[in-house]
């Protein structure tokens, strides 16, 4: 299989988070920062899509009740 392609972006962070990450990959947990921060942003993408995807949808039900409403009225 053909190596996935990547996205570069670039971001700042808190000194201490930085300290917390730089720990994380001196210990051996990982291998550089990158790693770190791919696994944090996997997580927190694999926690959250359910209850975004709840969110979109109750936001989008109470758009769809408002424009009902808003044509019955007329």
């Amino acid at each position: 299989m053909g190596r996935s392609r990547e996205r570069i972006i670039k971001v700042s962070i808190p000194e201490k988070l930085g300290i917390e990450i730089e720990n994380y990959v001196t210990k051996g947990w990982f291998i550089d920062e990158s790693e770190v921060l791919r696994a944090a942003l996997l997580e927190f993408i694999q926690h959250n899509r359910f209850r975004l995807m709840e969110l979109f949808m109750k936001e989008d039900i109470e758009w769809a009740l408002k424009v009902k409403m808003e044509s019955d009225v007329k």
